[in-house]
């Protein structure tokens, strides 16, 4: 409202010119919300987001030559955004599909391609007029660039502005809020963060591009430095300093620190200092940039993530196969850095209920799990799951074939409160992509999450304190939780009593099995613990070496001669 108020009022309270030049930097703040999209709210650092800005723009501006001599060609505008942000989810699915752990290199190949789109632009003197540029552009029909085009960009800043706010206040906004802390527990849960990531830096390149093609429109001509790595650069300049948490923030970054630069480019021979000082001040010291700043000033230092209730509804039904499940590890070798970690591991199982994987450190037991979700490759052998080979699959894949799985060390979104926490799990296997867009499935409930939550009344006191305030035993029991929401078929439990209390330990072990009999599902427990074992009870698997040294009940495998030789030690 303030945003549209202040750009209202702007050419009523100054002149033409101050109005073309704020249109400027508007334009500017425009494809510096694209970064700050995926800087502040994804966690990826795109440092090309010229390279979207220029291919608009030269887009727009051949597109208004050529409707000067056919008005047909009107019609293709829409192109000046559809191209670029084709060619960025191309780009990110790319990078993305690898790892993961892709972010440093994704932010190195943009960087390369906005300096050869640079290249491009200067040496296809044909198409972009060169070093020159591609000059005489036309102006919008029905405005004038010196006056009413200006409307035109404000216009076009407020609804980006909403766009973004809106989209930040839906399942999506809070799922990109997850995906920045913690990607691997959300691949884990069965999203393709790849894919969101991917369709998240088209989104912030359709926004360069809009801004691009304001900018033909408003500067009447485009040259090789739309697309050159210094205005990548003062993109994320002016993110940082308005805040690249916020749309808000972002948009006025540009238009402040811009506008600021201009003049004193006239008046400071040493600008370009002061403005990399401010730069390295507020990284340093504001985070969150001024917006940031601005809603301490406001709302408060606050110890609770701020979130609004949501009248709660039934959840989507959960998309699980169906059927017993199975699951047979074959030969299954897996090795890393020349260590050998699985050595032809041999073992299956059918049908629900509970069983123990034990065996001494660096038995394989984690790294069992590991290469069945994909975090560790697989030399050799297959893993089936439910008849079906998922050698090698992805682990947002394993995970929507019904594998859920707890980690070792508790994996939450701390910065997400215990609620956010849960809702991002619930979702999981229910939540379609128009329902993203909905506000509805923030108030998705289902009768399992209020049975789980009754097992933890600590847990329950605090749904709206960040997850990550909560003790070891609390996250334990959260990460449990969430684990169990999607209604897994195969539960994967690595050490959930590890840090806990013998209180907790037994607590927790009995929501083990009142959960996996509520599900039916069938539960892998790693565990040190041996009376931990024995309460658990069913099948043991006993883990040496990267094989299968033993299975069956806990007292059979106690008197095993091979396994109290592996435990207690043995004569040669």
């Amino acid at each position: 409202m303030l945003l549209g108020v202040a750009l209202v009022a702007l050419p009523f309270v100054s002149n033409d010119f101050i109005a073309y030049q704020i249109a400027l930097f508007l334009i500017y703040g425009i494809a510096t919300q694209g970064v700050a999209l995926c800087w502040g709210r994804l966690g990826f650092l795109p440092l090309g987001h010229a390279l979207f800005f220029g291919l608009g723009a030269y887009l727009a501006g051949g597109t208004l030559k050529a409707a000067q001599q056919q008005p047909g060609w009107y019609a293709a505008l829409p192109l000046a955004l559809l191209l670029p942000a084709a060619l960025a989810y191309l780009t990110a699915r790319l990078v993305f599909a690898r790892s993961h752990r892709s972010g440093p290199f994704f932010s190195l190949i943009t960087l390369a391609m906005t300096m050869l789109g640079f290249l491009a632009a200067q040496q296809w003197s044909a198409v972009t007029g060169g070093f020159n540029g591609m000059a005489d552009i036309p102006e919008l029909p029905g405005t004038e660039r010196y006056s009413t085009f200006y409307w035109v960009v404000a216009a076009c800043a407020l609804c980006t502005t909403l766009l973004l706010g809106g989209l930040l206040r839906r399942p999506l906004g809070l799922l990109w809020s997850a995906l920045a802390q913690n990607e691997e527990r959300l691949q884990l849960f069965g999203y393709a963060t790849d894919r969101i990531k991917a369709v998240a830096f088209a989104l912030s390149a359709m926004l360069a591009a809009l801004a691009g093609l304001l900018f033909a429109m408003h500067q009447g001509i485009v040259t090789p430095l739309t697309m050159g790595f210094v205005l990548s650069t003062e993109f994320v300049i002016w993110a940082a300093v308005g805040g690249k948490a916020s749309p808000l923030g972002a948009l006025l970054g540009a238009v402040f620190v811009g506008y600021a630069s201009s003049e004193l480019r006239d008046h400071f021979a040493y600008w370009e200092v002061l403005v990399g000082a401010i730069f390295i001040v507020v990284v340093r010291f504001l985070p969150q940039g001024l917006a940031g700043l601005a809603s301490l000033m406001v709302l408060g230092r606050r110890d609770e993530p701020l979130q609004a209730e949501h009248p709660r509804m039934p959840a989507s039904p959960v998309r699980m196969p169906e059927g017993e499940v199975s699951l047979a590890f074959e030969q299954v070798a897996s090795s890393q850095g020349g260590v050998r970690i699985l050595d032809g591991l041999d073992f299956d199982l059918r049908g629900g209920g509970l069983r123990c994987v034990i065996g001494p450190n660096g038995a394989g037991k984690t790294s069992a799990f590991n290469v069945m979700t994909g975090r560790l490759p697989l030399r050799a052998g297959r893993i089936l799951l439910d008849g079906e080979d998922i050698s090698g699959a992805t682990a947002w894949r394993v995970a929507r074939r019904g594998v859920g799985r707890k980690l070792q060390i508790p994996s939450v979104f701390p910065g997400l409160s215990v609620s956010q926490n849960l809702d991002v799990a619930l979702w999981a296997g229910r939540l379609r992509p128009a329902a993203s867009l909905r506000r509805e499935a923030l108030g998705w409930d289902s009768p399992l999450r209020g049975e789980l939550l009754d097992l933890f009344p600590a847990l329950a006191r605090q749904l709206h304190a960040p997850a990550g305030s909560l003790s070891q035993g609390e996250r334990q029991a959260l990460e449990f939780i969430m684990t169990m929401l999607p209604q897994p078929r195969l539960v994967l439990l690595d050490e959930p009593c590890a840090g806990l209390s013998p209180g907790e330990t037994h607590h927790m072990i009995d929501a083990i099995k009142i959960a996996t009999h509520r599900l039916g599902a069938a539960a892998l427990v790693i565990e040190h613990d041996i009376s931990a074992v024995a309460s658990i009870g069913g099948e043991v698997y006993v883990l040496h070496q990267g094989k299968l040294l033993a299975r069956g009940p806990l007292a059979h495998i106690q008197a095993d001669p091979a396994v109290r030789a592996v435990y207690a030690g043995a004569r040669k």
